[in-house]
């Protein structure tokens, strides 16, 4: 009797034990509770980040290039048709290899950042060697040795999200038409997350960047956003059951009425805001709305490209309504807007002239004549190079000070 007593004893305490092992080893990465962000110590995580954008989606803009030029493609193609394909491919390993590197985590761990958002391409994941695997692979050593965590955010995906420059698309968010577009998003996010999905410095995935555009002739699609959500979340939990989803709205994540009620209980909902005066509370009700309604953390992915009072407005606006913030960008050439400015290449104009011209090779008779000698295109393609590296950026203090007013980095100490 007695034996039998122990028996049933250990079986309840093993039974016990299965239990509470999945929450153990939930407990060793970032998850949702309620309305909050608990880090890996159980206690509520405030997220205070930056964006590694224009690093695996280079944007135009960001290289102050106005026109047709705007897109990763049409970058890869305009530099391409300036230096040749042989010099253009070692061109963007050395830009992907020194546009972050583990000094500028260093700095961000300085400065008092404790997460990045990394926007990605998903052409970089498409085998287990991928180059995509290597750089974040390195992103993460660097990141833990500074206690950051990182955020996977797919910027543009297969068949593109938006039709727009920033997916990298052709013109229409196909994504949501396309089966085998789909098929290869699904399959994208599913490798990424076999990959990471014993790694606690991932913090979580973005799913999908500003899905959408608020455009009368895409927005019927709204209504299959939610739904291709719902398929990559099963996709992605049957290889990794303990990292955040993270789920942006349609209408550049802006409109919330697309979804339901949560359906993975390990989910922070983020929205987006750019523009206009200093937002007010009203600017972000509908938000608070819906976090009362599900009792689900929020988190703001992207805002900026403003002053510094503007950043200091919303940035205090959302810290007092519980809300995590990672504003928009790190980097980025030739403004004040960002935590580091990238200066300008010396030859630059002449680069930015010839982007202004018509665009298509039927042009091209017209164009050769106006092109920029070989030796000033070299140079502008080695300074550009040199200058994207952080120790030849400058550090904009007053946008750090509007993010983080008690930051320790100061204009001599920051690099």
């Amino acid at each position: 009797m007695l034996a039998h007593n122990h028996m049933r004893l250990f079986n309840r305490f093993a039974i016990i034990l299965a239990a509470l092992a999945p929450l153990a080893a939930h407990a060793q990465y970032t998850h949702t509770s309620g309305e909050n962000i608990i880090a890996p110590s159980g206690k509520p995580l405030a997220m205070r980040c930056t964006n590694f954008g224009n690093w695996m989606v280079p944007e135009g803009y960001m290289w102050q290039i106005s026109g047709h030029i705007q897109s990763a493609t049409e970058l890869e193609t305009f530099i391409t048709e300036l230096i040749g394909p042989d010099r253009a491919h070692a061109f963007w390993q050395s830009w992907r290899d020194t546009y972050i590197t583990q000094d500028d985590v260093h700095l961000l761990h300085q400065a008092g950042f404790n997460c990045v958002r990394v926007p990605f391409h998903y052409k970089f994941f498409q085998s287990e060697d991928a180059e995509g695997f290597r750089l974040v692979d390195r992103l993460v050593q660097w990141a833990r040795a500074e206690n950051i965590q990182l955020i996977l955010d797919m910027h543009a995906a297969p068949g593109g999200q938006t039709g727009s420059n920033i997916d990298d698309s052709n013109g229409f968010p196909w994504l949501f038409k396309d089966a085998t577009a789909q098929q290869q998003y699904l399959s994208t996010w599913q490798r990424i997350a076999h990959h990471y999905r014993n790694e606690p410095t991932i913090l979580g995935y973005d799913l999908l960047n500003e899905p959408l555009p608020n455009y009368p002739s895409v927005s019927p699609m709204n209504s299959l956003l939610e739904p291709l959500y719902k398929r990559v979340a099963a996709v992605i939990r049957k290889v990794d059951p303990h990292h955040i989803l993270i789920l942006e709205a349609a209408h550049w994540d802006t409109n919330f009425t697309v979804f339901g009620a949560p359906f993975d209980p390990n989910t922070i909902y983020e929205f987006h805001h750019y523009g206009g005066p200093t937002p007010t509370l009203s600017t972000i009700q509908r938000y608070l709305d819906f976090r009362a309604k599900y009792h689900i953390p929020l988190w703001l992915g992207e805002a900026g490209e403003n002053n510094d009072e503007w950043i200091a407005g919303f940035r205090t606006l959302v810290e007092q309504n519980n809300i995590g913030w990672a504003f928009w960008p790190y980097k980025k050439m030739g403004s004040h807007s960002a935590i580091e400015t990238v200066t300008r290449p010396a030859d630059w104009d002449a680069i930015v002239a010839y982007t202004k011209l018509p665009a298509g090779v039927a042009q091209h008779t017209t164009n050769l004549a106006q092109r920029p000698d070989q030796a000033v295109i070299d140079r502008a393609i080695v300074d550009l190079l040199h200058n994207i590296q952080l120790a030849h950026c400058t550090t904009n203090m007053g946008y750090l000070h509007a993010l983080l007013p008690n930051t320790t980095i100061d204009e001599h100490t920051g690099h």
